[in-house]
């Protein structure tokens, strides 16, 4: 399987979550082994060819940056760190706002996922406005870790999220 049989895979749904959404519904590449199989193993020879320094930690944005964020850390010989919403974190946690469509909303990460100068990689499936990438982005600073990249499985190109983003950005599909 090529990565372009992956992306045939991604179904648009209209009008989801709400009118005048085409929402990318990721979820049909997880019920076909070999095309996770070939997902991750494009991120990670992404990352391996292009990135010289060791990633110590990589950050997944809820939720579905939990499907393969966990799994390329294991391929990278890196730790896990999730970015959830308020409240979904146990222990002490530090907060970064972020602007929705709707209102401000917030992220957090618990206070000893990242230490000072660790090389992070920050994953998630979509970047539409930037928001929610810019806000994890603030958090991992926050702990003085160092982004290396962004990794976007699709990329909405006309909503130029990625200029909210400070450090490089791969994004498999563009849409």
């Amino acid at each position: 399987m090529d990565i372009q049989e992956v992306r045939s895979l991604i179904k648009i749904i209209p009008d989801f979550p709400q009118k005048g959404i085409l929402f990318q519904d990721i979820f049909p590449i997880f019920r076909n082994p070999k095309a996770v199989e070939t997902l991750i193993t494009h991120i990670t020879d992404h990352i391996v060819s292009n990135i010289k320094e060791k990633i110590d930690v990589v950050v997944g944005l809820e939720a579905r940056g939990f499907l393969f964020g966990p799994i390329v850390a294991l391929r990278l010989n890196a730790s896990f760190a999730p970015v959830r919403k308020r409240g979904k974190l146990p222990g002490n946690t530090i907060t970064a706002e972020y602007q929705k469509e709707y209102g401000v909303d917030v992220f957090e990460m618990q206070d000893d996922a990242i230490k000072q100068n660790q090389n992070v990689i920050i994953i998630d499936d979509l970047i539409a406005t930037g928001g929610t990438a810019s806000a994890a982005g603030e958090l991992v600073k926050k702990f003085g870790g160092n982004i290396l990249e962004y990794i976007f499985l699709i990329e909405l190109v006309e909503l130029d999220g990625c200029r909210k983003l400070k450090s490089p950005v791969y994004s498999i599909f563009k849409s």
